[in-house]
């Protein structure tokens, strides 16, 4: 009876112990809280960096991820790229099953050896390993070890440990020592609200986060760098790729990129330079020279990525472009800028974040870290400044859409570098103008003409389609006007103005049947070619900031003539909305047996707060349901 005693006594303090210990591999100790709208949830993290010399550094990293569901598996990150600058010291995986048992190892041999392409690169220097499981059973558990020494120190790895929505985190930690005493340089974005401990020095950072619910993403909120946790890092001192440089901030980066980067790439054939010359002859005014070497470019080169020389960064020489008639962003932008020097225009290679989201390069903190993307300045009178794709052979000079708009960027020039801000496409640019006459019969179709123009980012969403087949360009208005039943386009006509940076589209139009015929009433839509119905979605707890990165207007007037025999039971009444977040107006009006619908939507860009979401949606229900509106038509007795 003693000793079986003892033994139920052992077995209570076994089963304390071993519950008492979190189990990382098994997803059944995993809080309700952090698996609430996860794909994955991030069990334990700790990535080190400790930088021996400033050509010496050494990175380690723990991660044990469980995956919750198949949406979870790219959240696992297991792998690494490498170089003849980065070597993979390290590379290990373990797969556990929902109870925690070991089901596969992966040693560095088995881990996938592919070349670091992109999908746009076609030569790069960069490889990656990368573990290729596919998992039989869900949830499941990855435990990655890797050990990487490199000899850069340029582009230290920064934190972001919320490395994307529906991913929960335990514990995540990240560690940072320079023992070089290179001059550690370090920025803190948006830690408040976290669960994160902090503690730094002048060589050493520390910060660990724990018990982090999975983000959901938002209609309308900030970009996702502009409300997670980052902590960015640099030192004064570095080595990028065997180059040695020095830069605290932006003015001296600039510096380094022009002496390091640019200097003595800018020599082209003697032909091409006598070409040039002859093209720019007798031009007087740099901005019309700027535009002939603008269109030579396009006409002559064509984009092929090409992620070679110091780090993927250096530009391939101007000399190669023109050879070889293709280049990169940089090595197209570095061409360009070679080719206006000859003709006697000045202008700056400028490093961007480029992308549909408006992400700004910080002022206050200079690193190799930001920036995606290369596309010149052009300087012109009063410190305006001309940007231009170096990249886009159909774009027209003097813009550059929503791919760079509106952000900061760094501007390369000889000692005198500095953050800059790209075009602003201010919201009553984004325009949209359409007319059309539209004639309804007694059978409730319909055939029309219709005149529309777009400018500024409307027009970068448009312009394309004269690009595009016969059968993509009538499927396109099929799909934007899919509430007109029976739509046919019988004919289109394109007229692109790079000049003035407008598209014209002119269309002939018919629908067998765009009003319902009911008895003696038809039933129609005034709103026959741009009906917006677009409601954002509804939170009961909202959780980020109401964000609205660029704004538009829409205007349009529309004349229909009705059948002959039929007229109005009624017109609906005069609308107009006019509050912080747009202005919308309608009216309608019945004059020599026709009408006459005008109506204009303006949505305003801005940060607003979360408050603010559920009334900016109260007023795009209005514009949805006023330009869902219907009138009748009676026929005479």
């Amino acid at each position: 009876m003693i000793k079986l005693k003892r033994v139920w006594y052992l077995l209570i303090l076994v089963v304390s112990f071993s519950f008492s210990q979190e189990n990382l591999y098994t997803s059944f100790t995993l809080p309700d809280h952090l698996t609430k709208n996860a794909n994955a949830v991030l069990r334990y993290e700790k990535f080190n960096i400790a930088i021996n010399a400033v050509d010496d550094v050494t990175i380690t990293e723990k991660r044990i991820i469980t995956v919750l569901n198949e949406s979870g598996d790219r959240l696992i990150q297991a792998g690494s790229w490498y170089d003849k600058y980065r070597k993979i010291k390290k590379i290990e995986a373990v797969i556990y099953n929902n109870y925690g048992s070991e089901i596969k190892k992966f040693k560095k041999k088995d881990f996938i050896d592919h070349s670091a392409v992109d999908g746009f690169s076609i030569y790069t220097d960069s490889r990656v390993l990368f573990m290729g499981y596919k998992p039989t059973s869900y949830p499941y558990t990855v435990e990655f070890d890797l050990e990487v020494e490199t000899s850069n120190t340029a582009g230290l790895s920064s934190w972001s440990p919320i490395s994307d929505y529906y991913l929960g985190i335990q514990k995540c930690e990240y560690s940072l020592i320079d023992n070089a005493n290179l001059g550690l340089r370090f920025k803190e974005k948006n830690l408040d609200g976290f669960k994160i401990e902090t503690q730094t020095n002048a060589n050493s950072l520390n910060y660990t986060i724990t018990d982090t619910k999975a983000l959901k993403p938002e209609d309308l909120s900030p970009s996702f760098e502009n409300f997670t946790p980052q902590v960015l890092v640099a030192v004064e001192d570095f080595q990028f790729y065997g180059i040695r440089g020095k830069a605290k901030n932006w003015l001296e980066y600039g510096d380094w990129v022009n002496n390091a980067l640019l200097k003595g790439r800018d020599e082209v054939t003697l032909e091409t330079k006598q070409h040039i010359l002859e093209i720019t002859r007798g031009i007087t005014d740099p901005i019309e020279k700027a535009q002939k070497v603008f269109k030579f470019v396009q006409s002559n080169t064509r984009y092929i990525s090409v992620q070679v020389g110091i780090g993927g960064m250096q530009p391939i020489t101007a000399l190669e472009v023109d050879q070889l008639k293709y280049g990169d962003c940089k090595g197209l932008t570095n061409y360009t800028k070679a080719l206006l020097n000859i003709a006697g225009v000045t202008s700056y290679y400028s490093i961007v974040e480029a992308g549909r989201d408006i992400v700004d390069f910080e002022t206050d903190f200079a690193s190799l870290a930001q920036g995606n993307h290369i596309i010149l300045a052009i300087p012109k009178e009063n410190d305006d400044l001309i940007w231009v794709d170096c990249t886009s052979q159909v774009h027209p000079f003097n813009f550059i859409g929503d791919f760079t708009d509106n952000r900061n960027v760094l501007m390369v020039k000889p000692n005198a570098s500095e953050v800059v801000k790209t075009t602003i496409y201010p919201d009553s640019i984004n325009a949209q103008f359409t007319e059309a006459d539209i004639k309804i019969l007694n059978d409730g179709s319909m055939s029309s003409v219709l005149k529309r123009t777009t400018h500024g980012t409307q027009y970068d969403n448009r312009f394309q389609l004269e690009r595009q087949s016969d059968k993509d360009v009538k499927e396109f208005y099929k799909e934007r006007w899919d509430y007109v039943n029976g739509l046919e386009i019988l004919q289109y006509k394109f007229n692109n103005n790079k000049t003035k940076v407008e598209f014209e589209e002119d269309l002939n139009l018919a629908s067998r049947n765009y009003a319902k015929l009911t008895g003696d009433r038809l039933f129609m839509t005034l709103n026959a070619f741009n009906k917006n119905t677009f409601v954002p979605k509804r939170y009961q707890n909202r959780k980020l900031p109401l964000e609205i990165q660029r704004g538009y207007v829409d205007e349009d007037n529309f004349v229909f003539e009705i059948p002959e025999g039929y007229k109005i039971e009624a017109l609906p009444k005069n609308l107009t909305i006019n509050n912080k977040y747009g202005v919308y107006e309608v009216s309608v009006k019945f004059e020599n047996e026709k009408i006459y619908y005008h109506r204009k939507l303006l949505i305003k860009s801005g940060k607003y707060p979360k408050t603010d979401y559920d009334k900016y949606r109260d007023f795009r229900k209005q514009v949805a349901k006023s330009d869902n509106s219907k009138i009748v038509l009676k026929k005479s007795s």
